[in-house]
């Protein structure tokens, strides 16, 4: 992870993001690609710090809600999948149908994760009585584990989360990061003794993931998924979606409500304060390595990653000047990076016996949020030079350097919040008004390719399937934060303060 190698040059142009994205996470240093099995990269030193930086920020959040952390086996019993598949086929049927789940007995299985899923057949020579499958998300193994956990109302609420790989067989065109087949993946399930508790537990979830992304610089919509879109097995199903520099959407985190329907299927139950036998009500809460894929996508520049200080691998990188000149240059900076690691500040000396030029254009393309130059003039001076990521360039008292080198990481991430923000402000725009024609419904004026369109919607499904047919777009849902004064909607034209979004999704 330190000592970088001198970085290739030749980074496509930002502008250029779909030629950029998959060259800068090589050229950075994240990931190696070449593995042969596609949609399976291999995690370099450097990536692999950054995403444990962020499980650290998942962490924080898990232990401060009284999370617990769990380790579930990778392996699961194809019998149990068979039965998610059920629980899930009918609540798809059951939705499209508009009746309760309990009115319908089928045995379908053309829903859940059965055609996703890598398949262990056998052990060693020997074919296996029961195939095994790698989880594809771990409903299924926890919710057998915790109808034996589950006794008394005193159990609950039970809150657990486990950052693991899952695999998914993925047949689309694979992007580090954004879509693979193995997945850095987050998810946290919790069981409570009623609906009121789950919901709770949402709102909760939702607070934990703005933080996160706040620390990420990531500004960011969130959506209550429309139901063609919400996951069969819930009863509704919250995203948020960092919007892209090319326009398109990537979901980094969702939250689940699932009321007492996968209870009911695994047998889940309690039993409450007067002896009466209950089924739990359950919720999820799962994130991935998209978070560092839209940390990529977001603040990179055309001279390479531009990383949060909350995730960066080194915040400060300490780079002696003429130190073959002045002996005290080496021991100096030393010292500074002892001064730093006193205050928890991430800090490498790159001592490489390379030209500075050199040194600086490796770690612009990794992102160091700061360097910091240190030379016989500055030691003479009681100064040293602090070169901040984003731009700006200025000399700092050696004596109260700690206070500097913190202001600056603010600075850092500030301005990184404040790029993201105009980048988002400036891709997200207001849908135009839809008008009648002799060819049928039509916008008042063209789409713009790579936007995201906001408009007021109250309609129902086939209204939301006409704007679909007609943007091109997908619609994410109803945004969590409504109109504060009525609009009509742009279908019915009834007035109405929900908005909606149209985007392409990744």
């Amino acid at each position: 992870m330190g000592n970088p190698k001198k970085a290739k040059r030749g980074i496509p142009p930002k502008s250029e993001f779909n030629l950029w994205y998959p060259s800068i996470v090589e050229i950075a240093d994240l990931v190696d690609k070449r593995y042969p099995i596609k949609g399976m990269d291999v995690w370099k030193p450097y990536g692999l710090k950054a995403m444990s930086l962020i499980d650290g920020l998942a962490r924080d959040q898990m232990s401060a809600t009284n999370h617990h952390e769990h380790r579930f086996p990778l392996l699961v019993p194809e019998n149990l999948l068979d039965k998610e598949n059920k629980l899930v086929s009918r609540l798809k049927a059951a939705r499209e149908a508009g009746v309760d789940p309990s009115e319908l007995r089928m045995d379908d299985e053309d829903s859940g994760f059965k055609k996703e899923v890598y398949w262990v057949t056998h052990g060693g020579e020997n074919e296996l009585d029961s195939p095994m499958f790698l989880r594809p998300t771990s409903e299924t193994p926890m919710y057998t584990m915790f109808s034996l956990w589950v006794r008394s109302h005193t159990d609950l609420p039970l809150k657990t989360f486990q950052i693991v790989n899952t695999f998914r067989y993925e047949t689309k065109q694979t992007r580090s990061f954004i879509r693979v087949r193995e997945i850095h993946f987050f998810e946290a399930h919790t069981v409570h003794s009623n609906e009121e508790g789950a919901t709770d537990q949402i709102t909760e979830d939702a607070n934990m993931v703005q933080t996160i992304l706040h620390d990420l610089c990531l500004p960011n919509l969130v959506s209550k998924r429309p139901i063609w879109d919400t996951f069969p097995g819930a009863w509704y199903t919250m995203a948020a979606d960092v919007v892209m520099p090319n326009g398109r959407t990537l979901q980094v985190a969702t939250y689940h409500h699932y009321r007492d329907q996968w209870a009911k299927a695994f047998d889940l139950k309690y039993e409450d304060s007067n002896g009466e036998t209950k089924f739990c009500h359950q919720t999820t809460f799962g994130m991935s390595e998209r978070l560092l894929g839209s940390v990529v996508g977001m603040h990179g520049d055309d001279q390479g990653l531009i990383m949060p200080p909350a995730i960066a691998p080194f915040q400060v990188i300490l780079l002696p000047i003429a130190a073959h000149i002045r002996d005290d240059v080496m021991s100096e900076i030393s010292t500074i990076r002892d001064r730093l690691g006193k205050l928890g500040i991430r800090s490498y000396l790159d001592d490489r016996d390379v030209r500075p030029g050199v040194k600086h254009f490796d770690w612009e393309i990794k992102g160091a949020p700061i360097r910091l130059e240190l030379g016989p003039r500055d030691i003479d001076s009681g100064n040293c030079v602090i070169t901040e990521r984003t731009g700006k360039k200025y000399d700092a008292n050696l004596a109260t350097l700690e206070d500097a080198v913190t202001a600056a990481l603010e600075s850092v991430a500030d301005e990184l919040r404040a790029r993201a923000s105009n980048v988002f402000s400036s891709l997200v725009l207001e849908l135009p008004d839809i008008i009648n024609s002799e060819s049928g419904h039509e916008f008042s004026s063209p789409l713009s390719d790579g936007k995201v369109y906001s408009f007021p919607f109250c309609g129902n499904d086939s209204d939301a399937e006409v704007l679909e047919k007609l943007s091109g777009l997908t619609m994410l849902g109803e945004c969590a934060e409504n109109y504060r004064e009525p609009r009509n909607c742009i279908i019915t034209g009834i007035p109405t303060t929900n908005k909606h979004h149209l985007a392409r999704m990744y």
